[in-house]
């Protein structure tokens, strides 16, 4: 088990606009992180570290703030061990109200009246998703349905929102077993996709940077969008040989326009932070020296109003919706399934990326 160590301000889940000011923005601000090796596994519960006992066994000194320097010895081992990940800059922030929640790709904090989560992927570059990382997003979001926050705050550590699946992770998948890894990671994005549709309480999306793919069909799934004026929003399933997810098909057409969503899906057009703003991708837009700030005093005000209020409200929107974004999250899915089981469709995405890897 990694070892943790408290951080200045997180105690008991208090805030301070320091800490806020880190939510968002480029790496040299990422928050701290607790790294937890075991993707996957079940919430661990609280492990509080005795610094007494590692200091009598010799395998660390006390620091002057309470924390434990470990000798170099011990953290070479730690550094040895099999897929564990040593960064200085990147501890978990964990849970201080009620059982830790600890994740390897993302961040979940308690706030008080609303529950943060954090891309910050540790196993792929620019936060693009894995069925891994996927499913650590549907555990923090099963979670937050059923805790005592009123509404759902999604933001990413990092210059990137969310540069869409993982291409490196499909090509190595889908090569080793083809007709396996294609139901496996289609079921994955139905299941992620599903979970942001089927969530009762109103979502709140900060994005900061790029979305891309799957990163950026999610969107309009959420409730309210604000976006830094260094945001900008691509979806260009056809130039990487793949057809629409995340509800794009549907959403992207009935939001944008059928012409602006065809140049989308089709063409891989890219739209700014204020052209996203003015079609109705994207609510508001902030400066990026202010953004974080702008965000968490909205989020905060609408986390004082009434949870029941806020609930009901989303359902009387969303509640006609429903049946028809869960019938096209199927058929989307299975058009992917299809597109990578056969050989045609899986050589043209591997023709590709062999010459192009998706970049940010």
């Amino acid at each position: 088990m990694p070892l943790k160590k408290a951080q200045n301000g997180m105690e008991n889940g208090d805030a301070s606009s320091e800490k806020d000011e880190r939510h968002f923005g480029n790496g040299s601000h990422q928050p701290g992180l607790d790294l937890n090796d075991h993707v996957g596994e079940q919430d661990v519960g609280d492990c509080d570290v005795n610094h007494a006992t590692l200091v009598e066994n010799g395998l660390g000194s006390a620091l002057t703030n309470g924390g434990l320097n470990l000798h170099s010895p011990v953290k070479r081992k730690l550094e040895a061990e099999k897929d564990y990940v040593f960064d200085k800059r990147l501890r978990y922030s964990v849970r201080q109200n009620e059982s830790n929640c600890r994740f390897r790709d993302i961040v979940v904090r308690k706030e008080e009246g609303f529950t943060h989560i954090l891309l910050s992927s540790q196993t792929s570059d620019n936060n693009a998703l894995t069925p891994e990382i996927m499913k650590e997003v549907r555990r923090a979001l099963c979670n937050a349905a059923t805790d005592d926050s009123k509404l759902l705050l999604l933001s990413a550590v990092g210059s990137v929102f969310c540069s869409g699946l993982d291409y490196s992770y499909l090509i190595g998948r889908l090569s080793s077993d083809r007709r396996k890894e294609s139901t496996r990671i289609a079921e994955a994005i139905r299941d992620f996709v599903k979970a942001f549709i089927q969530f009762k309480k109103p979502i709140v999306v900060a994005i900061n940077g790029p979305a891309l793919g799957l990163g950026a069909s999610i969107l309009p799934l959420c409730d309210i969008v604000w976006a830094s004026e260094k945001a900008w929003f691509q979806t260009p399933y056809a130039t990487i040989r793949l057809t629409p997810a995340g509800c794009s098909s549907y959403t992207f057409p009935q939001i944008l326009g059928v012409a602006l969503a065809n140049e989308m899906l089709f063409c891989g057009r890219k739209l700014t932070a204020q052209e996203a703003c003015s079609r109705g991708l994207v609510s508001q837009v902030f400066w990026p020296t202010t953004f974080s700030q702008e965000v968490m005093l909205r989020v905060k005000e609408m986390a004082s109003c009434s949870a029941v209020v806020l609930e009901e409200s989303k359902c009387l929107v969303r509640s006609f919706l429903k049946s028809v974004l869960e019938d096209v999250n199927e058929k989307e899915c299975l058009m992917l399934k299809q597109l990578w089981s056969s050989s045609k469709g899986l050589d043209s995405l591997f023709s590709y990326l062999q010459d192009k890897i998706y970049e940010v």
